[in-house]
């Protein structure tokens, strides 16, 4: 089966952020390398997606005139297959990522990024409701914490596990980057 990695939003404009922490970054860090290096050994197309939106002034993270929309430092340097630009949640709304994946027969996703909750877990509904398998690795995603209506805190450790248990078995095969890697090598 024709696999592609879908690496979203790893930019660093989430550095820019008021709820950015390191807390999580460490561990996400080594999971979406070793999905990037085993990818790139095992010949697997890697697609770069970025956010960007709002207004197009050097104070709006997300605009192009920030400088930080590019790469996390630390992530591994890799040829991409293509780049997309994204203004909406899913990655395959509006950027051409649809048809590019089409024209090449990719027939099974591989999503990773930031954050779970939102571009990743939206790019993998949409994308199994258009027909392609998915591989959603959880350790290869990154999220914050975030605040319920009352107030208290909502722990990426929580959100986390939501987005595994409405995603797992519907809408994609929740897998560690390792496993992501075991199954295309099979």
């Amino acid at each position: 089966m024709k696999t592609c990695l879908i690496l979203i939003d790893a930019q660093e404009s989430f550095r820019q952020r008021p709820y950015f922490t390191d807390t999580d970054l460490p561990a996400y860090l080594v999971a979406q390398n070793a999905l990037i290096d085993g990818c790139v050994a095992q010949g697997v197309p890697i697609v770069r997606v970025f956010h960007v939106d709002g207004p197009k002034v050097v104070s709006n993270p997300f605009s192009i005139e920030s400088g930080f929309v590019q790469p996390l430092a630390e992530l591994h340097a890799f040829e991409a297959s293509a780049t997309f630009i994204k203004g909406r949640h899913s990655a395959l709304v509006g950027t051409g990522l649809e048809v590019w994946l089409t024209q090449l027969g990719i027939q099974r996703l591989i999503v990773s990024g930031i954050r779970t909750e939102q571009c990743c877990e939206t790019t993998t509904r949409h994308a199994s409701d258009l027909g392609w398998s998915v591989d959603y690795c959880l350790d290869a995603t990154l999220t914050w914490d975030m605040q319920h209506l009352d107030g208290s805190t909502l722990s990426a450790a929580d959100i986390k596990a939501r987005t595994a248990a409405v995603l797992k078995d519907r809408f994609a095969t929740v897998c560690s980057a390792a496993q992501a890697l075991e199954r295309t090598a099979g």
